[in-house]
């Protein structure tokens, strides 16, 4: 399933990034104050919006597995929790670069919409560990189902935090027109985030892509050896993410520094 459409994905993600990239350097105009270092906005934000969206997202499909019991939902939540921690630590990353460029600090520790950002990266990044920490495949995806609605659920009360801050040095990039910028930056800005997300998709899709073929081939060797026939990925016969039985392989495993989502 997830195998299908990939070259397309693909395709259309190398033309969006490519894309914006060159309207970034070629097209966008440099900040009156920053010059070209401002530019770095057009990957952090974008990049901290489609992470905070990705939790959600994963907080969704680990709620539609609790509801079906169908495990190819913890699969997706638990994929796309992995891909968002990904990108949470390049949007640290970038954020802390734009900073130290903009503030002389890497980070400040007084600024709520950083420190939150930093929160909901620790609070995620629980997720693994307690998740392989449990060996019963089933109380396994349950148990991380779980986690993963909890700290969903923080992501929207987290921003609604940090929108009723007072005391804030870090500008508000969404919520007026145009998000406060010119015309030709946020164009730029609205290709950014399509061009974000659709890399995200992309590598989602290649890594179930390739958690199935990787169940499959396993699957297959056990019959080779004479081991029981395997269910096909499905409704209820879906390894999970730590199951190695039934051909399941085991896995263990904006001018200052714009807000990510605020």
């Amino acid at each position: 399933m997830y195998g299908k459409g990939l070259r397309a994905l693909s395709l259309a993600t190398f033309a969006a990034l490519t894309a914006t990239f060159a309207l970034v350097f070629f097209y966008a105009p440099l900040d009156a104050d920053q010059g070209f270092i401002q530019k770095i906005f057009y990957v952090h934000v974008p990049v901290a919006i489609v992470t905070l969206c990705a939790y959600v997202l994963g907080a969704i499909f680990a709620a539609l597995h609790l509801r079906t019991r169908d495990r190819r939902w913890d699969l997706r939540s638990y994929v796309v929790i992995h891909i968002a921690l990904i990108f949470n630590i390049l949007g640290l990353l970038t954020g802390a670069i734009w900073a130290k460029a903009s503030w002389g600090h890497w980070w400040v520790w007084d600024e709520p919409t950083l420190v939150s950002f930093l929160i909901v990266f620790l609070l995620f990044a629980t997720y693994q560990p307690l998740r392989f920490s449990i060996e019963d495949p089933e109380r396994q995806a349950r148990y991380a189902s779980v986690f993963a609605i909890m700290a969903g659920a923080f992501v929207p009360l987290n921003f609604v935090a940090v929108r009723a801050a007072t005391a804030y040095v870090h500008p508000r990039v969404l919520g007026t027109t145009n998000g406060g910028l010119p015309s030709q930056m946020a164009l730029v800005f609205v290709l950014a985030i399509v061009a974000m997300a659709l890399l995200f998709a992309l590598l989602c899709c290649y890594e179930i892509a390739a958690k199935q073929t990787r169940w499959q081939l396993r699957a297959l060797r056990r019959r080779l050896l004479g081991s029981d026939a395997v269910a096909p990925l499905g409704r209820s016969a879906a390894p999970s993410l730590g199951e190695p039985a039934r051909g399941g392989s085991v896995t263990r495993a904006p001018r200052n520094p714009a807000e990510a989502a605020s």
